[in-house]
């Protein structure tokens, strides 16, 4: 039986889950060779999927600006027009086989608006995703992991998962801004980031937390300590940083996606709360010492080998709220904890990164 020659796959944010997929555009490029694949991506995810070599078309959606779109408003007629040829460009084609891994109203309109002959997606979709299917959902198991309930579906479209590449790909030269930045000092000392910040507040530790770790990296285990951030972090991130006796380097909003998975894969450690670039970094093989509360790291925590979870077992946690009045899960964790699960992650060393870039399930 002859397979899906023309594919799409809809999985449009956040950054995390967008990583997320990369195993199942792997194995769905091993299995269908032949095929061409699009992927159908939001604008600040973009930079994830932009050159993947499986990968024969990006259709970019800038939805939050489109919605914007007002007949009175200066530039609406632009984003508009925008807007249609977005979806003329989605209409151009039919496809043999559309893939919603998103599972919104906002995924399942794009599913319902393309061609396509078959039009897959997983149990558990909202907002009334499934209605644009031409399928039963695939039943997935919503206490695993995020790779692994997207390699449940590629199981149901007949792909092998027992290998794969989640890797992000980068272009040659990516790491010409960051490399002098980093190069003096790291061939000497471990060079460990630090991600403080996360955009639920229930998701963040404290700051003070942060730099008496920073500083004890530098002087106990004489670590090169860098801090990344969004360019919305970095006077937050420069203030922890004045609190050190000897400044790390801050590079919050100095570097593009493709640039930070380029200085992760660069690191032995990253320190980080639940957020994109804790996927971005495990994806590029870097170990991961992540600081969960309200979540649950078995569903969204760094993925593979070499990586440390710390959190408290306390009744409430995982719940998933973005607002607490107590946030005693986060407050719970120690300084002392945090300090240890890196330092073991260091004394680990340059573990076998397979199980993160190319895993075995």
């Amino acid at each position: 039986m002859t397979g899906p020659r023309e594919i799409l796959i809809i999985k449009l944010s956040a950054i995390g889950d967008v990583v997320h997929a990369l195993p199942f555009l792997d194995v769905l490029g091993r299995r269908f060779p032949e095929a061409h694949i699009d992927w159908i991506v939001e604008d600040a995810a973009y930079p994830i999927v932009e050159g993947h070599p499986r990968l024969r078309r990006i259709l970019v959606s800038h939805r939050k600006h489109w919605l914007t779109a007002r007949p009175w408003r200066r530039g609406s007629a632009g984003l508009a027009a925008e807007a249609v040829r977005f979806v003329r460009e989605l209409r151009a084609r039919t496809y043999d086989l559309v893939v919603d891994l998103q599972g919104l109203l906002k995924s399942g309109i794009l599913a319902g608006i393309c061609r396509g002959r078959r039009k897959v997606g997983m149990s558990g979709s909202r907002e009334g995703a499934r209605a644009f299917l031409t399928e039963r959902p695939v039943p997935v198991d919503y206490e695993q992991h995020a790779i692994e309930r997207y390699l449940q579906v590629a199981e149901y479209l007949g792909c092998r998962v027992a290998q794969w590449s989640g890797r992000i790909p980068l272009p040659d030269g990516v790491g010409a801004a960051v490399e002098p930045l980093i190069e003096a000092e790291s061939r000497e000392r471990p060079l460990v980031a630090v991600n403080p910040m996360a955009r639920w507040d229930t998701k963040l530790w404290d700051p003070n937390g942060f730099v008496e770790v920073a500083r004890r990296l530098q002087e106990e285990m004489q670590c090169r300590v860098v801090f990344t951030g969004s360019g919305l972090d970095r006077r937050m991130l420069e203030d922890l940083n004045s609190r050190l006796k000897r400044p790390a380097l801050n590079l919050a909003g100095r570097t593009t996606l493709k640039e930070l998975a380029y200085l992760y894969s660069r690191c032995a450690v990253l320190l980080t709360t639940d957020t994109g670039p804790m996927h971005i970094a495990a994806a590029m093989g870097c170990p991961v010492v992540a600081l969960f509360g309200p979540t649950a790291p078995w569903r969204t925590g760094p993925y593979g080998a070499g990586h440390r979870v710390v959190r408290v077992d306390i009744e409430c946690a995982p719940c998933f709220k973005k607002a607490c009045e107590h946030l005693t899960c986060m407050r719970s964790i120690t300084v002392d904890a945090v300090v240890e699960a890196v330092e073991s992650v260091l004394e680990a060393g340059a573990t076998d990164s397979t199980n993160r870039l190319e895993g075995e399930i």
